[in-house]
């Protein structure tokens, strides 16, 4: 990390605009799932915001990881985060999201451009064009630059659950497609390779339902008859707080597992959600 007289830390981020400050950040506020990232790497968080989908209220406990959400601020979401309370806690670097084009993820872009001229401000991309262990790597070196040590027993578990999927997905042939209801009427199927965390499990075997060619680069909405005609083995249902119940929409005898689309991308996290997959897909009968 190059250093000068005038700023002791810095960081490029993914818009590949170089962060600087006087001092390493210790006092950070940041988007949920990148909050409960750098809590897992040690690095502790005064605050957290949500996304445009979220209650601007209450914080969504399915993006939270191991977070302590009862000792953390919460600043809103969407058009709905308090700028004001934001810089009135001072904070000395927000951490936030892009999907691509460097646009920033659950922060209006005024009020996006009115806290960058205030703070630091580190965006990092979670994109489709942005593969998982690039994604974790970039957090991951974000949280080394704010002093976290090395967690190689992370690396080393991740590494074990990466295999026994691999494993067990070549023992077997279910079909598993990925959702988010919508409502009693509606769906959105996920196509796989627009999400970082269902291409790293395609890279790992698992054999995932592409949806219909259609309108919708991420999602292909649709109904929930067509999505029962997929005819897949086990779904991943979204469990975000903006999402819909899956309910018996899909018929009985169909196996569900919870999916995050927006899992904290840490090492911890995706050894426990790898772990998990490969015990349902392990099953006998699967």
């Amino acid at each position: 990390m190059a250093q000068d007289t005038a700023h002791d830390w810095e960081f490029t981020d993914d818009r590949d605009h170089l962060v600087r400050s006087r001092h390493r950040p210790s006092r950070l506020v940041a988007y949920l799932p990148t909050a409960a990232a750098l809590h897992d790497h040690g690095i502790d968080v005064a605050g957290v915001f949500g996304s445009a989908h979220d209650d601007p209220a209450v914080p969504d406990p399915a993006k939270s990881g191991d977070l302590p959400l009862a000792d953390l601020a919460y600043y809103g979401a969407g058009s709905a985060l308090d700028v004001d309370a934001l810089l009135a806690a001072a904070p000395d670097l927000v951490v936030a999201l892009t999907y691509g084009g460097g646009q920033v993820y659950g922060i209006d872009p005024e009020a996006a451009k009115h806290l960058e001229q205030q703070l630091p401000l580190v965006v990092l991309d979670v994109g489709g064009g942005r593969d998982l262990a690039g994604i974790r790597d970039r957090l991951t070196a974000l949280a080394r630059s704010l002093g976290a040590a090395a967690r190689p027993e992370a690396d080393v578990e991740l590494a074990a659950a990466e295999r026994r999927l691999t494993a067990v997905a070549a023992g077997t042939s279910a079909r598993v497609l990925a959702l988010s209801p919508a409502g009693p009427d509606t769906v959105h199927l996920a196509r796989p390779y627009a999400w970082p965390d269902l291409a790293a499990l395609a890279g790992l075997g698992v054999s995932l339902v592409d949806p219909p060619q259609g309108q919708g680069a991420n999602w292909s909405t649709t109904t929930w008859a067509e999505a029962a005609a997929l005819a897949p083995d086990l779904v991943l249902t979204d469990v975000r707080s903006n999402a819909s119940a899956l309910g018996d929409a899909l018929g009985p005898g169909v196996r569900t597992l919870p999916w995050n689309p927006e899992l904290p991308p840490s090492a911890r996290q995706h050894a426990r959600g790898y772990t998990l997959l490969a015990e349902v897909l392990a099953e006998p009968g699967r």
